[in-house]
């Protein structure tokens, strides 16, 4: 009997119809499994991964396999993104016995959840050396049945072992200008200077790792870290990893130069590449950045915004390609002849403007969609009139597949993306977006208790908790929601969040962080990351917000456990720099302060507070807080007890316990918010 068909993670509803007797991470699928003394297969995927589909394809819609996996095991199917708790303590395990990991995750289980043969997809024959899927559980069933003491044994050297790995960071001390110093020196030996980015293939986009270099630059004017920075999101905009016609970034590059990305976008990726790109055009104006910036943003409210009002999780990589084969990459790539048959005699110029070829740049004489011309003039509204029309083909091909199911965490992201992109480039209506996911966040995924759920899907909120991403990213989304609209309330729900990260998340006597609550279900391990992958770690989420919440309330437990929570980057800066971009963006913001700025009016619509409260949003000074509101108003501790000066609306800007003089000025308050260049007096 597969149990999945009544669950809400789009991921485990494409393994609805196995013949597979999949059950849900639930209690009841281990004490099934203890019953009929059998062990337990867990597999972990999520809904874009092109590998997964593969191994369903090939092993978990085959009835053979399904029948041996039924009477043999106790089949247990998780969404690593419905549930990154489990997905962490047993991805860490795999990682530690086979020295690498991903996705399908395949574990195999005592009925107590401890592992004891770790892998990730299995072909369904023997293959490059990896054993076949069948083979694999055949050799498991045996030594479960003849090898229990030895199966025993191993399975609690590994608990042991992932118990014994408890974190030390160091004294707790946040970094100072020498260890930032030394992650920048670190980030450089790793630059590609000839294509932008870090390290060499598959390359990531490094969106964490330029909000750093962008904050570095600002606060001590280091040209070399804009340079890299601008560089790299060059690069990447005129890359394939961009969709040069819809807008919107793929997950990653398979090879060094950003042409042939694996085609799945995520929301978390294009949430953070949108801030990043918007925050370059604030730091230089680069007109491309803002190009980027506000395409990827209507990316995601065009594709990936739920009728609810939040964000979808991720686009599929594979879609049919039109002869009911699914094949990666289908909706997004060119032939010659299809450019032809599309554009006629414009097809020779959008395949020297795109870089199609005629062996392609893909696969099958398909190229996939770039900008590799820096030089030379061409005709805008040709080009425009060229996309539109590849769009627009584009639009009769089967699109991918969607998944959507809302993650807290990744609306958190997304929420602060389209708030301040709204708000930099006038556009209202990507400030609306974000208002509405953040709406959905506190109506479906907040309870009585602000206690978070980590997913909802049609309006509903899902069964699992929240987790440390969930509480920090959300907390960030509406405090850059806070800042750009005046609101208030949206400063108090982020506190709302950031006590439970203080009550529920955080070691009391160390400072350090937990990927879940002291409250959450008990695992084999308490999850405990602090390095950002994909996404900012919950540890280093958190420590961002709670330093931003606290520059905003003066609360000292918020800022103390942010610096606390920052001896990590300490700790790891100086020495993994590429994976802990956004912790050394927070600890520039500590350094610089961070700076508060208030700004007050007569009355929210007055042009002038309009004005200042603009270049308040636009300040590059690492980590700023801005709060707008009117005079005597009770929305922001910042702007309480702020007159006017006359009857102007006033900017104050402080920092480290200190304030400039209030200016009515813009260009002075633009001044006093230009990175680390003034000192506060």
């Amino acid at each position: 009997m597969n149990r999945l068909a009544g669950v809400t993670s789009p991921y485990l509803l494409q393994h609805a119809d196995n013949p597979v007797d999949w059950w849900p991470w639930t209690p009841e699928a281990f004490e099934e499994a203890r019953r009929r003394d059998v062990p337990v297969l867990l597999s972990v995927g999520y809904s874009a991964c092109h590998w997964c589909h593969v191994m369903a394809h090939e092993s978990f819609e085959d009835q053979q396999t399904a029948d041996y996996l039924n009477e043999h095991f106790v089949s247990v199917k998780v969404d690593r993104e419905e549930r990154p708790d489990v997905d962490a303590v047993y991805m860490e395990a795999v990682q530690a016995a086979t020295g690498q990991g991903g996705w399908p995750m395949t574990v195999f289980l005592t009925p107590d959840a401890e592992p004891f043969y770790f892998g990730t997809y299995f072909p369904p024959e023997p293959r490059h050396g990896s054993p076949s899927f069948r083979q694999v559980l055949e050799g498991v069933r045996q030594a479960w049945s003849g090898r229990r003491d030895e199966v025993a044994e191993v399975a609690g050297k590994i608990v042991r072992d992932l118990g014994e790995r408890e974190l030390s960071f160091g004294d707790a001390q946040p970094p100072g200008e020498e260890e930032l110093a030394a992650a920048l020196l670190g980030l450089t030996r790793e630059y590609d200077p000839q294509r932008g980015g870090f390290g060499g293939a598959p390359k990531f986009p490094p969106s964490m790792v330029v909000e750093f270099l962008l904050r570095h630059h600002a606060r001590t004017g280091a040209e070399g870290a804009l340079q890299m920075a601008a560089d790299t999101c060059e690069r990447m905009a005129r890359g394939g990893i961009y969709d040069q016609l819809g807008g919107g970034f793929a997950r990653y590059s398979v090879d060094r130069d950003w042409i042939v990305p694996h085609f799945e976008k995520m929301l978390y990726d294009n949430a953070l590449l949108c801030r990043v790109y918007a925050h370059l055009w604030r730091s230089t104006g680069s007109e491309l950045a803002r190009r980027v910036a506000l395409e990827t943003a209507d990316f995601m409210v065009r594709e990936l915004r739920t009728p609810e009002g939040g964000f979808a999780s991720a686009l599929d990589a594979d879609s049919d390609d039109g002869t009911g084969k699914h094949v990666e990459g289908a909706y997004y790539v060119w032939t010659m002849d299809e450019l032809r048959d599309t554009l006629g005699a414009d097809a020779e110029l959008a395949a020297h403007y795109f870089g199609v070829t005629q062996d392609g740049t893909f696969e099958e004489g398909a190229s996939v969609l770039q900008l590799p011309q820096t030089e030379g003039v061409f005709d805008a509204d040709k080009v425009a009139s060229i996309r539109a029309r590849l769009l627009a083909r584009r639009a009769e091909r089967p699109a991918p597949g969607r998944d959507d199911k809302v993650v807290a965490a990744w609306n958190g992201l997304a929420v602060a993306a389209l708030a301040e992109t709204g708000a930099y480039f006038g556009r209202p209506d990507l400030t609306e977006a974000a208002l509405g996911a953040a709406d959905l966040l506190v109506r479906v995924h907040l309870d009585d208790h602000a206690h978070l759920s980590r997913t909802s899907k049609d309006g509903q909120a899902g069964a699992n908790a929240g987790v440390l991403e969930d509480y920090g990213d959300v907390a960030e989304g509406f405090l850059a929601l806070a800042a750009v609209t005046g609101e208030g309330v949206w400063l108090d729900f982020a506190g709302l969040l950031l006590d439970h990260v203080l009550t529920r998340f955080t070691d009391p006597e160390s400072g350090a962080l937990y990927d879940t609550a002291s409250d959450a279900e008990q695992l084999i391990r308490r999850p405990q990351d602090p390095t950002d992958n994909a996404t900012p770690s919950g540890w280093t989420a958190a420590a961002s917000a709670l330093l931003s919440y606290a520059a905003h309330t003066g609360s000292a437990p918020h800022r103390s456990a942010a610096e606390k929570a920052l001896g990590v980057v300490k700790a790891l800066g100086p020495r993994v720099p590429r994976f802990i971009g956004w912790g050394l963006a927070a600890a520039e913001a500590l350094l610089d302060g961070p700076r508060e700025v208030a700004v007050v009016a007569r009355e929210l619509d007055d042009p002038a507070g309009k004005k200042l409260h603009r270049q308040a949003l636009l300040a590059t000074a690492p980590g700023a807080v801005v709060a707008y509101g009117v005079t005597d108003s009770d929305e922001f501790p910042l702007i309480a007890d702020r007159p006017l000066s006359g009857s102007e609306p006033t900017a104050y800007v402080c920092r480290n316990f200190t304030c400039d003089l209030p200016t009515t000025d813009p260009d002075r308050l633009r001044t006093a918010l230009t990175g680390g260049n003034v000192q506060a007096g």
